[in-house]
């Protein structure tokens, strides 16, 4: 081994000594995964609130009886499969939310003072060991430089897979989400102030029983197609929305971390062969 490639070595032993030390990296990589959890309660909270409010909606109807004739109003199933993609969707982020939690304890994990000073300890001795070869068999130096790579990458991997997921998000995924989350938020209110439009003053009526006070007693001034249509595109709309944030913490929490985990699983199998 030539004294240049020693210095490599060297410099970078030093500088993965410096990353641990400095803690730089578990803070971003902490930083990052508690965002991802408040994130994902955030939006937990949403799905749940949007569920109820449709909940709602869903055993209501409007009986109306202009001029002697009965019509039968029930807006609220038209929401009924959405209300079912709803409560999968509070599932998958309630899911997500337990992934991050569970990256968080990783996180904590390999910060633990006696794995760090494990690690330390390693990279003192393949440090000497590089400069001191005379000391070392061949076999042990070939060990032990194993052994510190496969700790290094035990030590590191967590909070770089929480970074590099964090930066792909910001990159590919954010947009979509907080566009998704903001026309949930919007649908919800929407959904409320119909809710508040056309609540009954007796507690006896149903959630669009007020409607009853805005229709005459002609068939010709009933719009119930209206209100059909504006309804079946709140439901479309909803689906869409929903089915882009599942697209978001599912790539985030589930196949981004077991594809960095892959290779990460990739790096020490390579380690250990070589």
């Amino acid at each position: 081994m030539t004294n240049q490639n020693k210095l490599f070595i060297t410099v970078g032993i030093l500088l993965v000594a410096t990353v641990i030390i400095g803690g730089w990296l578990d803070q971003t990589g902490r930083s990052y995964t508690e965002e991802g959890i408040k994130r994902a309660l955030t939006t937990y909270a949403i799905a749940r609130g949007l569920n109820g409010v449709i909940s709602v909606a869903q055993g209501t109807e409007v009986a109306i009886q202009p001029v002697g004739v009965g019509v039968t109003f029930t807006p609220g199933q038209i929401l009924d499969p959405i209300n079912d993609l709803i409560e999968r969707f509070s599932w998958i982020v309630l899911a997500s939310s337990v992934s991050l939690g569970a990256q968080n304890v990783l996180l904590s994990m390999t910060e633990w003072l006696w794995f760090g000073i494990t690690v330390g300890i390693f990279l003192l001795i393949s440090l000497f060991a590089v400069w001191r070869k005379q000391l070392f068999s061949n076999t042990t130096r070939k060990y032990l430089y194993k052994a510190a790579l496969v700790l290094v990458i035990l030590r590191l991997a967590v909070p770089v897979i929480a970074i590099v997921n964090q930066g792909v998000y910001e990159v590919f995924l954010e947009p979509q989400y907080e566009e998704s989350k903001l026309k949930l938020e919007q649908t919800t209110s929407l959904l409320e102030d119909t809710a508040k439009s056309t609540a009954p003053a007796s507690q006896e009526e149903g959630f669009f029983e007020r409607a009853r006070q805005a229709i005459s007693d002609t068939v010709s001034d009933i719009d119930i197609d209206e209100q059909l249509a504006e309804l079946k595109e709140i439901a479309s709309n909803i689906s869409q929305y929903v089915l882009n944030m599942i697209v978001v913490f599912v790539l985030q929490t589930l196949v981004f971390p077991l594809l960095f985990l892959w290779l990460t699983y990739r790096a020490l199998v390579a380690v250990m062969q070589h």
